[in-house]
């Protein structure tokens, strides 16, 4: 019986439950309509039809969004480029400020809508990073550091940067004059012989410090010229000088060396009368009163040949503040000279080397009247 009963709900539609009568069971849409006015729902009269909600409208970009973006990147571009070939100059002409304020335009215009507000929005950063300001900026300091300054120039210009003398200085004194190799031998002859003198004299022993510097000069034309800059080492006393009586005699000495070499005297640099404010003694030297400064500062030269002299005497006991100290400290770390005593160093300008004095001549030819 059991397994009768079963069989009739098993396969097809034998033994399912009978179809609705036509309008359904009496009560369904009385039930049905009750329970949407208790959920308060409007109740809907004849054949209901449901219809799928409408997709989401896709969002586009507008052309304006990508008409800002594309033009800050041209023009970020542009900006680059002149000033990786050294137009900083052309960097602030007016024609890229007109275009800068162009781009401007394009963003504002572009942020104002609502579709072309996220790329707004990417054109405004960048060119806040990179404008006519801060890109001139990069190229100025890249030209200083690199003198790549050939991107403005005219043909004319790009010559006269090869010149291989100095403008206003005279080739004929540049021939005429003591060479680079004439310069520091003159310089370390004068040197050795004032070291001994004040040795035998003062006891004094020394130290060398420093390296030799050789620099290429500027032509005065954007250029380099085949000229030099010449800086010797320092000798340095290992004894300090803290008494301004002996600090004069040790000049004085120093003075009689050199009207042996046929040089002037020293001439005082930290004294008054040199044309310097007193405000200024104070700062160079600790203080406009000689009696108290920090540091004495000597000169003479060989004019009209190049070599100048240079004699320091540095003194820690007419150091207050403390500030000089720091400075000599800082310097004896760099170079390890002693943090006082007496000094001595020879400096030259617009020196020419004796190996390049043909090469120097020959490239004067392509100048003339310079």
């Amino acid at each position: 019986m059991v397994e009768h009963q079963r069989s009739t709900y098993v396969g097809g539609s034998e033994g399912a439950p009978p179809l609705p009568p036509p309008g359904g069971y009496r009560g369904a849409r009385r039930t049905q309509e009750g329970l949407d006015a208790a959920a308060g729902l409007a109740q809907a009269s004849g054949d209901v039809t449901y219809t799928a909600a409408p997709a989401a409208e896709t969002k586009h970009v507008t052309v304006l969004g990508l008409v800002a973006l594309i033009g800050t990147v041209l023009f970020v571009l542009v900006m680059l480029l002149m000033m990786g070939a050294g137009g900083t100059d052309a960097l602030y002409g007016a024609s890229m400020i007109v275009v800068q304020f162009v781009v401007l335009g394009a963003i504002i215009a572009a942020l104002l809508t609502r579709r072309g507000r996220m790329l707004g929005a990417v054109a405004l950063a960048v060119t806040l990073v990179f404008n006519v300001a801060t890109v001139g900026a990069m190229g100025a300091l890249r030209s200083a550091a690199t003198h790549a300054y050939s991107g403005t120039k005219t043909a004319e210009q790009t010559h006269e940067a090869g010149y291989p003398g100095i403008k206003g200085v005279s080739n004929d004194d540049v021939l005429s004059q003591p060479s680079l190799e004439d310069v520091q031998s003159q310089g370390d002859e004068l040197m050795a012989a004032i070291r001994e003198r004040l040795s035998s004299v003062y006891g004094l022993t020394w130290v060398q410090t420093g390296a030799v510097d050789v620099s290429p000069e500027r032509n005065g034309y954007g250029g380099e010229s085949m000229l030099k800059r010449y800086t010797s080492t320092v000798w340095s006393s290992v004894q300090p000088v803290q008494d301004n009586r002996r600090k004069s005699e040790i000049m004085s000495t120093i003075d009689q060396v050199l009207a042996e070499k046929g040089m002037p005297a020293l001439f005082a640099l930290n004294e008054k009368g040199t044309g310097i404010s007193n405000d200024m003694l104070a700062k160079l030297y600790g203080s406009a009163d000689p009696e108290r400064q920090h540091t004495w500062e000597y000169y003479t030269d060989t004019y009209p040949d190049p070599l100048r002299f240079y004699a320091y005497a540095n003194d820690l006991s007419k150091d207050p503040t403390g500030e000089f100290r720091t400075e000599r400290e800082a310097l004896q770390k760099q170079t390890g000279e002693p943090l006082e005593g007496i000094q001595l160093m020879v400096f030259a300008r617009q020196v020419l080397p004796a190996k390049d004095r043909a090469a120097y001549q020959d490239e004067l030819k392509g100048y003339p009247g310079y």
